[in-house]
């Protein structure tokens, strides 16, 4: 078992599947940016997901908190896991976006940060222990943790192309 109290870790792993594809953006550029729904539309005429949503992000979201499970002592199919919830979050964010008309990267506060850390909470939650008030304390603290650094790493022209 990891030092870091296990909701402390699981907020880590979550955070590592949602900055993992800035990161892949950032290094990679236009490279491997093929995006997730092929532009398909949907039957309103908009984008299933829409073109910030790539084949590269979900890979690296999902890569990222599998690589951080194992030296921390967890098993990577457990961090895999996390990042592959935490990106079916995030793609049901975007899919609602789109039925919404909101063009992508724009911001819905709530939907932007909810799925993506409720759907990996409830996974977790009986893999480590976690009692609701500690998975209502990693829900909270990613809203602020998320919030607050996106503001910081575009106040900074880092990761951010847009402030949350």
């Amino acid at each position: 078992m990891t030092a870091i109290a296990p909701a402390c870790f699981v907020l880590l792993l979550i955070g590592a599947a949602n900055a993992a594809p800035l990161f892949a953006k950032k290094w990679f550029g236009s490279r491997l940016a093929w995006p997730l729904d092929g532009d398909v539309k949907w039957f309103d005429g908009e984008p299933v997901f829409g073109h910030s949503k790539t084949v590269r992000g979900i890979v690296f979201g999902i890569a990222a908190p599998s690589l951080m499970a194992w030296p921390l002592g967890h098993p990577m199919w457990q961090g895999a896991a996390i990042g592959a919830t935490a990106m079916a979050g995030d793609l049901i964010s975007s899919f609602c976006k789109r039925r919404m008309k909101m063009t992508p990267s724009s911001q819905a506060f709530g939907l932007d940060q909810g799925p993506e850390v409720v759907l990996p909470v409830l996974i977790a939650r009986g893999w480590f222990g976690l009692s609701l008030l500690d998975a209502a304390l990693v829900v909270v603290a990613f809203f602020c943790l998320e919030v607050v650094l996106s503001k910081v790493l575009f106040h900074f022209h880092l990761l951010r192309d847009r402030p949350y």
